[in-house]
């Protein structure tokens, strides 16, 4: 077998017929060159009115202060912190696709690292909104940045974690934003040679210049090389660090070091499961079948699957500990997460995140696309009740039984979660309507090797043995965009 040739054993990851380079153009850019359809209108009219709910619960908090919500004198921490945390842990699983994958040359990545960068960038995005809003003084929102003063020696405090968080975020969010516009450049200029008239001066400025010469595409993958491995650190510190916000403490349930790995594992388990919600939609509704494959779902349900069993592990060593420190009070936060007043959100949180997940171990399961799209919801549902869980039951009971106290959510908490959900649709779904959603550039690499026409061709040369080709043909029959006819033609040799 050619050096040059990729392995017939290895899944395709491009589907469909015919498909040459002025395809993939043209099918990618269909969303952004034409109207709108229908489903997006829909989607777009939903997520803008929870946008809208979003705006006026902020808005209220500002004005009325953030006694607008449910908290109190014990729980001073809830469903802010719980939903921050939340969207920081969504937002994690694009730097790794981008980043991480391609440092390892995994080249499944090429569909779906667009909306992946994308959905990050929206994510955080939301999350800095609490970071602003729970502060009671938004106005001052500056002073968490060690700025030059008239206030005397007024300086942040650095051993706080929360100041940490600000650099962490604000460094993650920086380094995201460029290292997906960067990617964007070369598809931008392809809309900008299609398009006429102020949509072309428009698209013009945006691409900054790009011409596609050999030189400028030298520059694009060093620069892509550099932004990842900048990336690659970030995917491991952000969440750690926000790990920091409650693991630096001395409260029980919080003080433990096993914080860090347990919260970047759950951030990656729960962006991934985001990624899956986000594409199974995508490639419906934009017609992107034939890039978004069943190898791209099964390998991301695969991730869930052992990003999900690290997280259960994390869960029962946390009640290991509690019990081995022999710290009374360790041991009754815990006791009070499985049997207390809020038991119902632990057990919550262990359906949906230990339990749900290992249901794609059966193949079945893992590449059916309906059950794929419900359990990546049900796991950032659990995802939501884990910091809940976490943040909540620690606080409520605290050492002085006189001052324990229940949270209950407010119409205010309720709608900024729910808005900020609307919020970061209405995002995504702008960002599908003037922008590439899939890497334009990044697919055409595959047709000439990981295509399902290039693997035909070549089994049809007879370049690869045949036993191989009949494993290709198996591996096949779970892709809902090939038929049986395109399984057969693999026999056929010229």
């Amino acid at each position: 077998m050619s050096s040059h040739n990729e392995s017939i054993l290895r899944e395709p990851l491009v589907t469909g017929k015919d498909i040459t380079y002025a395809k993939v153009t043209d099918d990618i850019l269909l969303p952004v060159e034409n109207k709108p359809n229908k489903a997006w209108w829909i989607g777009f009219i939903v997520a803008a009115l929870g946008a809208m709910l979003w705006v006026v619960s902020v808005g209220y908090t500002f004005w009325t202060g953030i006694g607008a919500w449910g908290l109190n004198k014990t729980v001073g921490w809830a469903w802010d912190i719980t939903d921050f945390v939340w969207w920081v842990g969504i937002g994690h699983a694009g730097t790794l696709i981008s980043a991480v994958l391609l440092l390892f040359r995994q080249n499944w990545r090429n569909s779906i690292n667009r909306s992946a960068e994308a959905m990050t960038i929206f994510a955080v995005i939301c999350a800095a909104t609490y970071v602003v809003a729970h502060m009671g003084r938004p106005w001052l929102a500056y002073w968490i940045f060690p700025l030059p003063n008239q206030f005397g020696s007024l300086w942040v405090n650095f051993n706080s974690p929360l100041v940490w968080d600000a650099f962490a975020i604000s460094t993650y969010f920086t380094v995201s934003l460029v290292f997906w516009y960067c990617g964007l450049l070369p598809d931008i200029a392809s809309v900008r040679d299609r398009a006429t008239g102020l949509k072309q001066k428009i698209y013009k400025v945006l691409s900054f210049g790009w011409n596609g010469s050999v030189k400028t595409w030298q520059r694009f993958e060093i620069v892509s090389l550099i932004l990842a491995g900048i990336s690659t650190p970030l995917v491991l510190s952000v969440h750690t660090i926000v790990s920091m916000d409650f693991a630096t403490s001395v409260i029980p349930g919080w003080h433990t070091t096993i914080f860090p790995p347990y919260f970047v594992a759950g951030a990656i388990f729960s962006g991934f499961a985001m990624v899956q919600t986000l594409l199974l939609i995508l490639r419906k509704v934009m017609n992107f079948e034939n890039y978004i494959t069943m190898f791209h779902i099964e390998s991301m349900n695969k991730i869930i699957m052992v990003t999900g069993s690290i997280v259960g592990i994390a869960y029962l060593t946390e009640l290991f500990i509690a019990w081995y420190s022999g710290s009374e009070y360790e041991m009754y936060a815990f006791a009070n997460r499985i049997a207390g007043p809020y038991a119902w959100a632990y057990w919550a949180m262990m359906t949906c995140n230990v339990i749900s997940p290992q249901l794609f171990w059966f193949k079945k399961i893992r590449t059916s696309i309906p059950i794929s799209w419900v359990l990546s919801i049900v796991v950032n549902i659990g995802m939501w009740f884990e910091r809940f869980v976490i943040i909540v039951t620690s606080l409520h009971r605290d050492y002085l039984p006189s001052s324990w106290a229940m949270f209950y959510p407010t119409w205010v908490d309720v709608g900024i979660f729910v808005g900020s959900i609307g919020l970061f649709f209405t995002l995504f779904l702008l960002f599908l309507r003037f922008l590439p959603g899939i890497a334009i550039a990044e697919v055409k690499l595959l047709l000439k090797s990981a295509s399902l026409q290039q693997k035909t061709k070549l089994a049809q040369e007879g370049v690869f043995p045949d036993e191989q080709v009949k494993f290709f043909q198996n591996s096949l029959e779970k892709y809902d965009t090939v038929s049986e006819e395109d399984i057969k033609a693999l026999d056929v040799r010229k």
